[in-house]
């Protein structure tokens, strides 16, 4: 049951940032709301028994390993690839592009090979692995796009609407 309730989870959590990234989104400013999403999987992931494999331990840590920097590479390239945004009010969106879904699909097509390599191997993997990647994933995109947006200057610098100068008293 609980690598049912693990594969949900991810199911519905890549589901969620695919919408996300199919539309703009604003980046909040400050703020830990973030950080409640990666907390939820690092907790759903580290609750099961089968982060490593019983057998061939040595091995299975190797995969997890190398999961968690296909994750990490994932989420910087995810955010190397937002297109990122002022709007007039001073407001920071941005949003995935084409770009963003080939590192998702080359990312997704990487952990793959590694879960198909551990299974040679006769490592079984469980779900906690995928739920880790995705968490620093989040994370990296997060920390990479506040950094990308401080260079990011609304359309008028400051975030203020344009006044001309006759306009100032």
């Amino acid at each position: 049951m609980s690598t049912l309730i693990d594969v949900l989870v991810a199911v519905a959590v890549v589901a969620l940032i695919v919408a996300r990234q199919t539309r703009p989104q604003r980046i909040a400013a400050g703020g830990r709301r973030w950080l409640v999403l990666p907390a939820i999987l690092v907790v759903v992931a580290l609750r099961g028994p089968d982060l490593l494999g019983a057998h061939h331990q040595a091995l299975s840590a190797g995969l997890l390993g190398a999961e968690l920097v296909v994750g990490l590479l994932m989420g910087a390239g995810w955010a190397a690839t937002s297109k990122i945004w002022a709007e007039p009010d001073g407001s920071l969106w941005s949003r995935g592009t084409r770009a963003t879904a080939a590192v998702w699909v080359l990312g997704i097509a990487v952990r793959f090979g590694l879960a198909g390599l551990g299974a040679l191997q006769g490592v079984h993997q469980g779900t906690g692995a995928v739920l880790l990647a995705l968490a620093a994933s989040l994370l990296v995109r997060r920390g990479m796009l506040a950094m990308r947006s401080r260079a990011v200057r609304p359309p008028h610098g400051d975030g203020a609407p344009a006044v001309s100068p006759k306009d100032r008293v």
